[in-house]
């Protein structure tokens, strides 16, 4: 991945005659990857039908919302935008397809936009949390913003309401609303001190 603040990861896995074993997440492991340990405070799930687009989606920092991406079930197109005004890499992307054969896990840092796409008919995706959903710090840009240029396989996507009212990124630029690198990054180091004791 080319954006500071975003880790793939690739469980090894244990097939036998009776199916699949694997370490989805393991601590260390992670740990050793990105510096810190993941404070989990909420998992969610989300069931989507092909073509729908979730995002571009981040919150303030702090407290930001780190999460790690699974997808348990099909496959999707997992996007990752840099938001965060004044970093090396603003307005650049990182494109994945996560899915339910290499099983692989994609963290992404507080700060950082994220979107995916469905790839399949029906996918199911698991995203730990290092935050709990709060409404009032939660925004979103639109993910068919003609300057961001994503990946989309689709030229016609499934969007919520809200994503598709959402602001393009010069107008979250021009409104306030993206995080400040620098403080996206004393926030993190902040974290990793206090994670660590």
């Amino acid at each position: 991945m080319t954006i500071e603040g975003v880790w793939e990861f690739t469980p090894v896995l244990r097939p036998d005659d009776r199916g699949v074993f694997l370490e989805a997440f393991k601590g260390s492991v992670f740990e050793d990857a990105v510096g810190h340990p993941l404070n989990l405070k909420q998992m969610n799930i989300s069931v989507s039908r092909i073509d729908t687009v979730r995002g571009i989606h981040f919150a303030d920092v702090p407290p930001g919302q780190a999460k790690y991406v699974q997808c348990f079930s099909g496959r999707i197109l997992d996007v990752i935008v840099d938001i965060r005004v004044g970093s090396p890499t603003f307005g650049t992307w990182d494109a994945v397809e996560l899915d339910d054969v290499d099983r692989r896990g994609l963290y992404i840092a507080e700060g950082l936009g994220h979107a995916f796409c469905a790839l399949t008919e029906q996918v199911t995706i698991g995203y730990l949390c290092s935050e709990p959903y709060a409404p009032t710090r939660e925004h979103g840009l639109h993910p068919l913003d003609p300057d961001l240029k994503l990946p989309w396989p689709a030229s016609d996507v499934v969007l919520s309401p809200k994503d598709a009212a959402a602001p393009t990124l010069a107008e979250a630029l021009e409104q306030g609303l993206l995080p400040d690198y620098e403080t996206c990054r004393a926030f993190i180091t902040a974290a990793e001190s206090r994670l660590r004791g």
